[in-house]
């Protein structure tokens, strides 16, 4: 395999290559948080058996597997491919777009109004129901389209020995490349630096192997792999001659056998799980609230429409027309522009959230973004840079040391072996290389490569010819026992026992704050010596420590800021060790009220879990299934959950969650789980899009809560005019021509203004605040419509059916000006017009509407919807009417404010 394919490769899986443990339990019944045991116990005992049984029994050889006996195994194994998400037919996208209580609803009354001869009534309520259906469809569709297009398209294959059917009985094995989803078991993979593992395997032979392994087990350093035979017992992924689909090498060459492909990898068993169809009673936050509205609205329906068919057929006697009244009063009462103004804010919100580097890929999770009170995330890539960085260079007793690392840096720099993560940190202080004038002043005499007995190496160099220095560096403790002497305060002094348990309870501080370390040493030989070994790794001078973290972004501090003041508590969930966790959580000023282990939530039954989920912000080296239980337990406790993950075992925790939050460059399954994509990893852009949500769920709530109370007014005077009148109030055709008039002029709320107040804290459906609005706020509109069918009645003696017609062209006017204009009231808790105003579109479509709700019985139009002019003294009467109206509501909302609140 030549470089560009590996980097493309490496690139195409790096998403996979981070975090914790992968799928531990993949069937109802076990424990959660315990391999699942055959998968286990298979791989287990492959890793502990005599290598030539195991190759005979995969019928192999080292020299790989015959080409026809190959092809036999890809038929009877299958692809070498795992589970994924397949795309919609649209067919059934368009549906699940149709799907909601809303447009059904509107449906039942459209079919109503075709059987009652009511043509208008199902023209305008289809239209609503069609252009809702469709802007969701499409918008969903392009979102749909553009996360697929973010998938790495790259041709990943694997380095196999294979033998040519004619060359079978020579035994002889050529390296290869094939698509990885033709690798098989039983084939010789050939492994070097920058290819991914494609299959499950036990490693036959190896030189200075180190593996990526973060996708499994949450380690951020590479782990060392050999081919020796395993001890038994435990985890597979303990194993160390064991490795698997979704990593990667970062140094070194191996060959392996193949164990397993496909979906019966730890890989492919975990995204087997994540790919099963979600249980139908597990919605979201979304869809939840949205049914609690809808079925409010049905009820309130299933109440005032049957009461307004019967008051009018009673006192009217003309059933027919009652029954088309009340049928018109249901299509008023019912907003049915609420599927297309919802979805339309959506999907102004998606187009905003694009320009954030944002994908919303389901229109719906905006308004889960805007709610999300709880941020579950990894740790590593996310609060850091996913980069090991060297942190501190100190000696023993702990104070910088620019000494120390002087001699890390010689070591790592004449080194010839393979550079590790490590080295390279070292390396990047490059100004060393001209403090210390390497050129002109050193030497390289020898080198005591690296090997893992030993656990650490040497270089020796020649300083300007004086002297030679061997500089070594190592495991930490394991140091201590080749060093005689320490240095610090200037001299040496001898390691006694003293200063052994001293020096050692310095190094145990740093582990114990998550640092990697390693120790550096030194002594000086005569420069007469020509030949250096293993025995020259004694009578050495400790002279401190380099130790090693995954440095943290500099936005993550500010982000986590900013999410804390919106509303929104960061819970950090990390395969990695607890010591790390916290300590980077420190450095990014998160405040830590607690930690659990995976262990421990696998012995703890669901309101155990419950409890320390609430009481603890991080959560260290858990399995896939440990993040999936956390984040249910927090939706059970009615918190609005966000997940952020790329990887394969970020899944479960993906697709459990309200809203599923993955970024560019996950793994595939991991983009599927998602509802967001992020184009760049940072908790920043997705702070904007929390806030961006929030303005986009607020003016959902607007529309709802202004249109449900507008409409139960207009209803209530239904129904008070229904009983004193004799003759209709409003004819069918007058309420369908307000109401979708009204509605009209609500098409620009997606583009109305948020008030700041607004979006610092999660907003969330709140049916029963929806209520109080619409009981509160409805019945107001009801008392001038009283005031306005007095003064229709009394001063301009539209009080018989001869003059229903000046009568119902009144109340027309007047109840959508009055409707139209009182959103600017109370769409705000503020002072409307001076402390807060509407977005210029909506006070255009405001003014638009009003000016034809005047001119529809002024105008030529007015015999067609059986409206006739009024007379102009009425106007100055309106004007009072509805002054009086907005100062009474403006007053009133003052109450509303102080006695419940806004939301």
């Amino acid at each position: 395999m030549n470089i560009l394919s590996r980097f493309a490769m490496l690139r195409h899986i790096r998403g996979l290559f981070r975090r914790q443990p992968i799928l531990e339990s993949v069937t109802r019944g076990r424990r959660p948080g315990r391999p699942e045991e055959p998968l286990n116990r298979r791989l287990v005992e492959a890793s502990c058996r005599d290598l030539d049984e195991l190759l005979q029994q995969l019928d192999t050889s080292p020299q790989g597997l015959a080409d026809s006996r190959a092809g036999v195994l890809l038929r009877e194994h299958g692809p070498n491919e795992v589970a994924h998400d397949r795309p919609l037919p649209w067919w059934r996208h368009l549906w699940l777009s149709y799907n909601n209580p809303f447009n059904l609803l509107l449906t039942v009354l459209a079919a109503v109004s075709f059987f009652t001869g009511d043509l208008q009534g199902v023209l305008v309520i289809s239209l609503m129901v069609l252009l809702a259906t469709l802007i969701h469809f499409f918008q969903e569709r392009r979102s749909s389209q553009a996360a697929q297009a973010l998938k790495a398209r790259v041709s990943s294959t694997a380095t196999v020995r294979r033998r040519r059917d004619i060359d079978e009985g020579s035994g002889a094995g050529r390296p290869c490349e094939i698509p990885v989803n033709e690798v098989v078991p039983g084939d010789i993979v050939l492994l070097s630096a920058g290819d991914m593992v494609p299959a499950d395997c036990r490693v036959i032979s190896a030189t200075d192997l180190f593996l990526s392994q973060s996708a499994m087990t949450g380690e951020s350093l590479p782990v060392e792999k050999f081919a020796r035979a395993g001890a038994g017992g435990g985890s597979a992924l303990e194993m160390h001659n064991l490795v698997f689909m979704g990593t990667n090498v970062v140094s070194g060459t191996a060959a392996a056998v193949v164990l397993a492909t496909g979906n019966a990898t730890y890989f492919g068993a975990l995204a087997t799980r994540v790919t099963r169809v979600a249980d139908a009673g597990d919605v979201n936050a979304f869809h939840r609230g949205v049914n609690n509205v809808s079925w409010l609205l049905i009820r309130f329906a299933l109440v005032m429409v049957p009461l307004v068919l019967f008051i009018n057929g009673f006192t009217k006697g003309d059933w027919p027309e009652a029954l088309l009244f009340a049928l018109s009063v249901a299509v008023g009462l019912t907003p049915e522009m609420l599927p297309m103004i919802v979805t339309t804010t959506m999907a102004r919100g998606a187009v905003v959230l694009s320009r954030m580097q944002v994908i919303v890929k389901r229109l719906d999770a905006i308004q889960s973004f805007g709610a999300m009170d709880v941020l579950c995330t990894d740790k590593t890539g996310t609060l850091t840079q996913d980069k090991i960085a060297l942190a501190r260079h100190i000696d023993v007793t702990g104070e910088e040391s620019d000494e120390v690392l002087g001699f890390a840096y010689l070591n790592s720099h004449f080194q010839t072996g393979l550079k590790n993560l490590l080295d390279r940190a070292v390396l990047d202080h490059v100004e060393l290389k001209t403090e210390l004038d390497i050129a002109r002043n050193y030497r390289k005499v020898d080198e005591i490569p690296f090997d893992f007995t030993r656990r650490r190496m040497s270089v020796v160099v020649s300083e300007r010819e004086q002297h030679h220095e061997l500089i070594c560096k190592g495991a930490a403790e394991e140091m201590f026992d080749i060093c005689t002497q320490v240095r610090y305060e200037g001299r040496d002094w001898p390691l006694d026992e003293a200063r052994r348990e001293r020096f050692l309870g310095v190094l145990r501080g740093l582990n114990e704050t998550g640092l990697r370390v390693v120790a550096v040493a030194m002594k000086e030989i005569p420069p007469d010596q020509i030949a250096y070994s293993t025995a020259d790794e004694s009578g050495l001078t400790l002279v401190g420590f380099i130790a090693f973290l995954d440095p943290p972004k500099e936005s993550t501090a500010p982000a986590l800021r900013a999410l804390a003041e919106h509303g929104v508590t960061v819970k950090v969930i990390t395969g990695d060790n607890e010591l790390v966790a916290i300590e980077v959580c420190r450095q990014v000023d998160l405040a830590v009220d607690g930690f659990l282990l995976g262990a421990q939530i696998d012995a703890m039954d669901e309101e155990a879990l419950a409890r320390a989920v609430k009481a603890n912000t991080v959560f260290a080296r858990v399995s896939p299934l440990n993040k999936e239980r956390i984040v249910r337990s927090l939706r059970s406790q009615g918190h609005v959950v966000g997940f952020m993950g790329d990887g394969i075992n970020d899944a479960p925790g993906l697709r459990a969650a309200d809203i599923g939050i993955s970024v560019d460059g996950a793994v595939d399954i991991a983009k599927e789980a998602a509802d967001i994509i992020l184009l760049e990893r940072s908790l920043m852009v997705l702070e904007r899009g929390v806030v961006e949500g929030r303005r986009t769920f607020a003016n959902m709530l607007k529309y709802i809560r202004m249109t449900a109370s507008s409409n139960f007014g207009n209803v209530f005077s239904v129904l008070v005019a229904s009983i004193a009148l004799p003759f209709l109030p409003m004819l069918p055709l007058h309420l369908l021509v307000q109401n979708l008039l009204y509605d009209i002029s609500q098409v620009a709320i997606p583009l109305d203004n948020v008030d700041a107040e607004q979006v610092r804290r999660p907003l969330q459906w709140n049916p029963a605040g929806i209520r109080r609005f619409m009981l509160f706020f409805g019945p107001l509109s009801s008392i001038f419509d009283l005031v306005t069918f007095a003064v229709l009645w009394y001063v301009f003696k539209a009080n018989d059916v001869l003059h229903q017609t000046l009568f119902q062209s009144g109340w027309f006017v007047f109840g959508l000006l009055s409707q139209t204009l009182i959103v600017h009231i109370i769409r705000t808790p503020k002072i409307a017009f001076f402390q807060s105003r509407a977005s210029w579109p909506l006070l255009a479509m405001t003014a638009l509407i009003m000016a034809s709700g005047v001119f529809l019985p002024m105008g030529p139009l007015a015999a067609y919807f059986k409206l006739q002019a009024l007379p102009l003294p009425y106007f100055g009467w309106l004007a009072g009417i509805i002054l009086a109206y907005v100062l009474l509501t403006a007053a009133m909302k003052r109450y509303y404010i102080h006695r419940f609140g806004w939301d």
